[in-house]
Protein backbone atom coordinates (compact mmCIF):
# COMPACT_ATOMS: atom_id res chain seq x y z
CA UNK A 1 0.00 0.00 0.00
CA UNK A 2 1.17 3.52 -0.75
CA UNK A 3 1.63 5.72 2.27
CA UNK A 4 1.24 9.16 0.64
CA UNK A 5 -2.58 9.47 0.65
CA UNK A 6 -2.83 8.36 4.28
CA UNK A 7 0.04 10.58 5.38
CA UNK A 8 -1.37 13.65 3.64
CA UNK A 9 -4.80 13.14 5.20
CA UNK A 10 -3.24 12.60 8.64
CA UNK A 11 -0.99 15.65 8.44
CA UNK A 12 -3.87 17.96 7.59
CA UNK A 13 -5.71 16.94 10.75
CA UNK A 14 -3.06 15.86 13.24
CA UNK A 15 0.24 17.29 11.99
CA UNK A 16 2.10 20.35 13.18
CA UNK A 17 0.79 23.64 11.76
CA UNK A 18 2.00 26.37 14.11
CA UNK A 19 5.75 26.42 13.44
CA UNK A 20 6.88 29.84 12.17
CA UNK A 21 8.53 28.52 9.02
CA UNK A 22 5.31 26.75 8.02
CA UNK A 23 3.51 30.04 7.44
CA UNK A 24 5.55 30.95 4.36
CA UNK A 25 6.77 29.73 1.00
CA UNK A 26 9.67 32.17 1.05
CA UNK A 27 12.68 29.96 0.19
CA UNK A 28 14.98 32.10 2.35
CA UNK A 29 12.95 31.38 5.48
CA UNK A 30 12.36 27.73 4.63
CA UNK A 31 16.07 27.24 3.83
CA UNK A 32 17.09 28.90 7.12
CA UNK A 33 14.77 26.63 9.12
CA UNK A 34 15.96 23.49 7.33
CA UNK A 35 19.62 24.30 8.04
CA UNK A 36 18.94 25.15 11.68
CA UNK A 37 16.92 21.96 12.16
CA UNK A 38 19.77 19.71 10.99
CA UNK A 39 20.73 17.64 14.06
CA UNK A 40 18.87 20.14 16.26
CA UNK A 41 15.42 19.85 17.84
CA UNK A 42 12.59 22.24 17.05
CA UNK A 43 12.42 23.62 20.60
CA UNK A 44 16.08 24.66 20.46
CA UNK A 45 15.68 26.34 17.07
CA UNK A 46 12.61 28.53 17.67
CA UNK A 47 14.30 31.48 19.41
CA UNK A 48 17.39 31.36 17.18
CA UNK A 49 15.21 31.41 14.08
CA UNK A 50 13.35 34.53 15.21
CA UNK A 51 16.53 36.36 16.26
CA UNK A 52 18.37 35.44 13.07
CA UNK A 53 15.54 36.74 10.90
CA UNK A 54 15.44 39.97 12.87
CA UNK A 55 19.17 40.45 12.26
CA UNK A 56 19.11 39.26 8.63
CA UNK A 57 15.55 39.55 7.25
CA UNK A 58 16.48 38.47 3.73
CA UNK A 59 19.21 36.71 1.80
CA UNK A 60 20.83 39.97 0.63
CA UNK A 61 21.22 41.23 4.20
CA UNK A 62 22.80 37.92 5.20
CA UNK A 63 25.14 37.95 2.22
CA UNK A 64 26.30 41.48 3.09
CA UNK A 65 26.95 40.65 6.76
CA UNK A 66 30.42 40.15 8.20
CA UNK A 67 31.31 36.66 9.37
CA UNK A 68 31.51 37.65 13.08
CA UNK A 69 27.98 39.10 12.85
CA UNK A 70 26.64 35.82 11.48
CA UNK A 71 28.49 33.72 14.04
CA UNK A 72 27.23 35.92 16.88
CA UNK A 73 23.62 35.13 15.89
CA UNK A 74 24.41 31.41 15.59
CA UNK A 75 26.46 31.09 18.78
CA UNK A 76 25.13 28.35 21.05
CA UNK A 77 23.24 26.48 18.32
CA UNK A 78 26.24 24.23 17.63
CA UNK A 79 27.60 22.55 14.50
CA UNK A 80 29.13 25.86 13.43
CA UNK A 81 30.04 24.71 9.94
CA UNK A 82 26.33 25.16 9.23
CA UNK A 83 26.61 28.89 9.92
CA UNK A 84 29.68 29.27 7.73
CA UNK A 85 27.96 27.39 4.91
CA UNK A 86 24.81 29.44 5.47
CA UNK A 87 26.77 32.64 4.96
CA UNK A 88 28.57 31.26 1.90
CA UNK A 89 25.27 30.05 0.43
CA UNK A 90 23.66 33.46 0.82
CA UNK A 91 26.60 35.05 -0.96
CA UNK A 92 26.30 32.53 -3.81
CA UNK A 93 22.56 33.13 -4.16
CA UNK A 94 23.22 36.85 -4.48
CA UNK A 95 26.24 36.57 -6.80
CA UNK A 96 25.13 33.65 -9.00
CA UNK A 97 21.33 33.76 -8.81
CA UNK A 98 20.63 37.51 -8.63
CA UNK A 99 19.36 37.18 -5.06
CA UNK A 100 16.64 34.62 -5.81
CA UNK A 101 16.97 30.98 -4.76
CA UNK A 102 16.94 28.41 -7.57
CA UNK A 103 13.64 26.59 -7.83
CA UNK A 104 14.63 22.94 -8.30
CA UNK A 105 16.29 20.44 -6.00
CA UNK A 106 18.86 19.71 -8.69
CA UNK A 107 19.96 23.36 -8.68
CA UNK A 108 19.61 23.91 -4.93
CA UNK A 109 21.96 21.04 -4.12
CA UNK A 110 24.81 22.87 -5.88
CA UNK A 111 24.81 25.56 -3.17
CA UNK A 112 27.07 25.38 -0.06
CA UNK A 113 25.62 23.42 2.85
CA UNK A 114 22.56 22.13 0.99
CA UNK A 115 22.48 18.33 0.66
CA UNK A 116 19.99 16.24 -1.34
CA UNK A 117 17.39 15.97 1.42
CA UNK A 118 17.51 19.67 2.32
CA UNK A 119 17.32 20.63 -1.37
CA UNK A 120 14.27 18.40 -1.82
CA UNK A 121 12.55 19.85 1.25
CA UNK A 122 13.03 23.44 0.03
CA UNK A 123 11.86 22.51 -3.48
CA UNK A 124 8.80 20.68 -2.14
CA UNK A 125 7.74 23.33 0.38
CA UNK A 126 8.38 26.39 -1.78
CA UNK A 127 7.87 25.21 -5.34
CA UNK A 128 5.79 22.02 -5.06
CA UNK A 129 8.48 19.88 -6.68
CA UNK A 130 7.97 16.13 -6.45
CA UNK A 131 11.26 15.39 -4.65
CA UNK A 132 12.11 12.88 -1.92
CA UNK A 133 13.55 13.83 1.49
CA UNK A 134 15.54 11.58 3.79
CA UNK A 135 16.56 13.26 7.04
CA UNK A 136 17.25 11.36 10.25
CA UNK A 137 13.65 11.08 11.39
CA UNK A 138 12.46 10.07 7.93
CA UNK A 139 15.13 7.36 7.74
CA UNK A 140 13.64 5.90 10.90
CA UNK A 141 10.11 5.97 9.46
CA UNK A 142 11.13 4.18 6.26
CA UNK A 143 13.43 1.70 8.01
CA UNK A 144 10.57 0.60 10.23
CA UNK A 145 7.83 0.69 7.63
CA UNK A 146 9.88 -1.22 5.07
CA UNK A 147 11.62 -3.51 7.57
CA UNK A 148 15.02 -2.35 6.31
CA UNK A 149 17.84 -3.63 8.51
CA UNK A 150 21.30 -2.25 9.00
CA UNK A 151 22.85 1.03 10.09
CA UNK A 152 21.07 3.85 8.15
CA UNK A 153 24.26 5.91 8.15
CA UNK A 154 26.04 3.36 5.96
CA UNK A 155 25.93 3.92 2.21
CA UNK A 156 24.33 0.56 1.36
CA UNK A 157 21.41 0.97 3.77
CA UNK A 158 20.97 4.64 2.94
CA UNK A 159 20.63 3.76 -0.74
CA UNK A 160 17.83 1.30 0.08
CA UNK A 161 16.07 4.02 2.04
CA UNK A 162 16.43 6.50 -0.83
CA UNK A 163 14.81 3.96 -3.17
CA UNK A 164 11.88 3.61 -0.79
CA UNK A 165 11.63 7.39 -0.31
CA UNK A 166 11.33 7.93 -4.06
CA UNK A 167 8.89 5.05 -4.54
CA UNK A 168 6.55 6.42 -1.85
CA UNK A 169 6.25 9.94 -3.26
CA UNK A 170 2.72 11.09 -4.05
CA UNK A 171 1.81 10.28 -7.64
CA UNK A 172 2.34 12.90 -10.32
CA UNK A 173 -1.41 12.91 -10.84
CA UNK A 174 -2.08 13.64 -7.16
CA UNK A 175 0.42 16.52 -7.27
CA UNK A 176 -1.22 17.94 -10.38
CA UNK A 177 -4.67 17.77 -8.81
CA UNK A 178 -3.57 19.23 -5.46
CA UNK A 179 -0.93 21.98 -5.53
CA UNK A 180 -0.25 21.48 -1.81
CA UNK A 181 0.13 17.71 -1.93
CA UNK A 182 3.95 17.64 -1.96
CA UNK A 183 4.37 20.20 0.79
CA UNK A 184 1.79 18.41 2.95
CA UNK A 185 3.33 14.98 2.33
CA UNK A 186 6.83 16.24 3.10
CA UNK A 187 5.68 17.92 6.30
CA UNK A 188 3.75 14.78 7.19
CA UNK A 189 6.89 12.64 6.99
CA UNK A 190 8.72 15.09 9.23
CA UNK A 191 5.83 15.27 11.69
CA UNK A 192 5.43 11.50 11.82
CA UNK A 193 9.10 10.97 12.65
CA UNK A 194 9.17 13.76 15.22
CA UNK A 195 5.92 13.05 17.07
CA UNK A 196 4.84 9.41 16.61
CA UNK A 197 7.58 7.26 15.09
CA UNK A 198 10.08 8.35 17.71
CA UNK A 199 13.33 6.59 18.56
CA UNK A 200 11.91 5.15 21.77
CA UNK A 201 8.30 4.39 22.70
CA UNK A 202 6.78 5.01 19.25
CA UNK A 203 3.03 5.61 19.34
CA UNK A 204 2.18 3.00 16.72
CA UNK A 205 -1.52 2.94 17.59
CA UNK A 206 -1.84 6.57 16.40
CA UNK A 207 0.26 6.16 13.25
CA UNK A 208 -1.64 6.55 9.96
CA UNK A 209 0.52 3.94 8.20
CA UNK A 210 0.83 1.33 10.98
CA UNK A 211 -1.37 -1.24 9.20
CA UNK A 212 1.41 -2.24 6.78
CA UNK A 213 4.45 -1.32 8.88
CA UNK A 214 6.85 -4.28 8.89
CA UNK A 215 8.45 -3.37 12.21
CA UNK A 216 5.07 -3.26 13.96
CA UNK A 217 3.85 -6.46 12.31
CA UNK A 218 7.00 -8.29 13.42
CA UNK A 219 7.28 -6.66 16.86
CA UNK A 220 10.61 -5.05 15.96
CA UNK A 221 10.07 -1.35 16.54
CA UNK A 222 12.77 -1.46 19.24
CA UNK A 223 15.25 -3.07 16.81
CA UNK A 224 14.69 -0.92 13.73
CA UNK A 225 16.42 1.07 12.55
CA UNK A 226 19.55 -0.82 13.58
CA UNK A 227 21.74 0.98 16.08
CA UNK A 228 24.77 2.78 14.77
CA UNK A 229 28.09 1.28 15.79
CA UNK A 230 29.43 3.65 18.41
CA UNK A 231 33.04 4.65 18.13
CA UNK A 232 35.22 5.29 21.15
CA UNK A 233 35.90 9.02 20.99
CA UNK A 234 39.47 10.19 21.54
CA UNK A 235 40.16 12.32 24.62
CA UNK A 236 41.77 15.75 24.66
CA UNK A 237 42.57 18.17 27.48
CA UNK A 238 43.16 21.91 27.37
CA UNK A 239 43.40 24.84 29.75
CA UNK A 240 41.47 28.04 29.07
CA UNK A 241 42.67 31.37 30.42
CA UNK A 242 40.24 33.80 32.02
CA UNK A 243 42.57 36.81 32.03
CA UNK A 244 40.67 39.42 34.01
CA UNK A 245 41.12 43.00 35.02
CA UNK A 246 38.37 45.09 36.62
CA UNK A 247 35.45 45.34 34.23
CA UNK A 248 37.15 43.43 31.40
CA UNK A 249 37.89 39.89 30.22
CA UNK A 250 40.40 38.88 27.55
CA UNK A 251 38.74 37.10 24.61
CA UNK A 252 40.19 35.63 21.45
CA UNK A 253 38.51 35.46 18.07
CA UNK A 254 39.03 32.00 16.69
CA UNK A 255 39.91 31.27 13.05
CA UNK A 256 37.02 30.94 10.60
CA UNK A 257 37.62 27.20 10.20
CA UNK A 258 37.86 24.45 12.80
CA UNK A 259 36.07 23.93 16.10
CA UNK A 260 34.09 27.03 17.13
CA UNK A 261 35.28 28.70 13.93
CA UNK A 262 34.71 32.45 13.85
CA UNK A 263 33.44 32.63 17.44
CA UNK A 264 34.88 34.54 20.36
CA UNK A 265 36.29 32.35 23.11
CA UNK A 266 38.82 32.30 25.92
CA UNK A 267 42.49 31.80 25.02
CA UNK A 268 43.28 28.09 24.91
CA UNK A 269 46.52 26.46 26.03
CA UNK A 270 47.80 22.92 26.30
CA UNK A 271 46.76 21.33 29.58
CA UNK A 272 50.26 21.58 31.08
CA UNK A 273 51.06 25.12 29.88
CA UNK A 274 51.43 27.98 32.35
CA UNK A 275 48.62 30.51 32.28
CA UNK A 276 50.85 32.93 34.16
CA UNK A 277 53.60 32.67 31.55
CA UNK A 278 51.02 33.17 28.79
CA UNK A 279 49.72 36.40 30.35
CA UNK A 280 53.22 37.64 31.14
CA UNK A 281 54.18 37.12 27.50
CA UNK A 282 51.39 39.55 26.58
CA UNK A 283 52.87 42.23 28.82
CA UNK A 284 50.30 41.75 31.58
CA UNK A 285 51.15 41.94 35.26
CA UNK A 286 49.71 38.88 37.03
CA UNK A 287 48.52 39.44 40.59
CA UNK A 288 46.74 36.15 41.33
CA UNK A 289 45.71 32.87 39.66
CA UNK A 290 42.93 30.44 40.56
CA UNK A 291 42.30 27.08 38.90
CA UNK A 292 38.63 26.13 38.64
CA UNK A 293 37.23 22.59 38.43
CA UNK A 294 37.63 20.96 35.02
CA UNK A 295 34.54 20.11 32.97
CA UNK A 296 33.83 17.89 29.97
CA UNK A 297 32.49 18.99 26.59
CA UNK A 298 31.71 16.35 23.97
CA UNK A 299 32.15 17.16 20.28
CA UNK A 300 31.14 14.88 17.42
CA UNK A 301 34.66 13.53 16.98
CA UNK A 302 36.27 13.82 20.41
CA UNK A 303 35.77 14.51 24.11
CA UNK A 304 37.40 17.65 25.49
CA UNK A 305 38.28 18.16 29.16
CA UNK A 306 38.52 21.89 29.84
CA UNK A 307 40.32 23.33 32.86
CA UNK A 308 39.55 27.03 33.41
CA UNK A 309 42.17 29.21 35.11
CA UNK A 310 41.31 32.70 36.33
CA UNK A 311 44.29 35.02 36.02
CA UNK A 312 43.91 38.38 37.76
CA UNK A 313 45.94 41.03 35.95
CA UNK A 314 46.62 44.71 35.77
CA UNK A 315 47.09 46.48 32.47
CA UNK A 316 47.27 50.06 31.18
CA UNK A 317 43.95 51.86 30.85
CA UNK A 318 42.56 51.38 27.38
CA UNK A 319 39.44 51.12 25.29
CA UNK A 320 37.06 48.20 25.71
CA UNK A 321 38.34 46.53 22.53
CA UNK A 322 42.07 47.15 22.98
CA UNK A 323 44.10 44.61 21.01
CA UNK A 324 47.09 42.90 22.53
CA UNK A 325 49.79 44.03 20.15
CA UNK A 326 51.67 40.75 20.46
CA UNK A 327 48.57 38.76 19.36
CA UNK A 328 46.03 40.70 17.25
CA UNK A 329 43.25 38.13 17.72
CA UNK A 330 43.09 38.96 21.45
CA UNK A 331 40.88 41.80 22.69
CA UNK A 332 39.94 43.16 26.10
CA UNK A 333 36.14 43.06 26.15
CA UNK A 334 33.93 44.79 28.68
CA UNK A 335 32.22 42.25 30.89
CA UNK A 336 28.99 44.19 30.35
CA UNK A 337 29.34 43.53 26.59
CA UNK A 338 29.76 39.76 26.79
CA UNK A 339 26.22 39.13 25.59
CA UNK A 340 26.94 40.89 22.30
CA UNK A 341 29.70 38.44 21.38
CA UNK A 342 29.24 35.11 19.66
CA UNK A 343 30.51 32.67 22.29
CA UNK A 344 30.47 28.85 22.24
CA UNK A 345 27.74 27.54 24.55
CA UNK A 346 30.05 26.03 27.24
CA UNK A 347 32.19 29.19 27.35
CA UNK A 348 29.15 31.43 27.62
CA UNK A 349 27.72 29.26 30.41
CA UNK A 350 31.02 29.42 32.32
CA UNK A 351 31.35 33.19 32.00
CA UNK A 352 27.71 33.93 32.81
CA UNK A 353 27.99 31.77 35.94
CA UNK A 354 31.16 33.52 37.12
CA UNK A 355 29.68 36.95 36.43
CA UNK A 356 26.44 36.06 38.26
CA UNK A 357 28.49 34.88 41.26
CA UNK A 358 30.51 38.12 41.19
CA UNK A 359 33.72 36.19 40.59
CA UNK A 360 34.24 38.35 37.51
CA UNK A 361 33.17 41.99 37.67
Amino acid sequence: MRIAPRLIAWQRVHGRHGLPWQQTRDPYRVWLSEIMLQQTQVAAVMDYYARFLKAFPNVKKLAQAKTPEVMAQWAGLGYYARARNLHACAQRVVSDWAGSFPTTAQELVTLPGIGPSTAAAIAAFCFGERAAILDGNVKRVFARHGGIEGDPSTRAVEQQLWVMAREQLPSARACNEDANAMATYTQGLMDLGATLCTRSRPRCQDCPIHSDCRARQEGRTDELPSARTRKILPERSVAIVLAHRPGHILLEQRPDTGIWGGLWSLPELSADASSTDFCTSLGLHVTKTEQLPAFLHVFTHYRLTITPVIVRTTAPKSSATEQCLSKPTLHWIKISAIDSKGLPAPIRKLLVGLISDNVLR
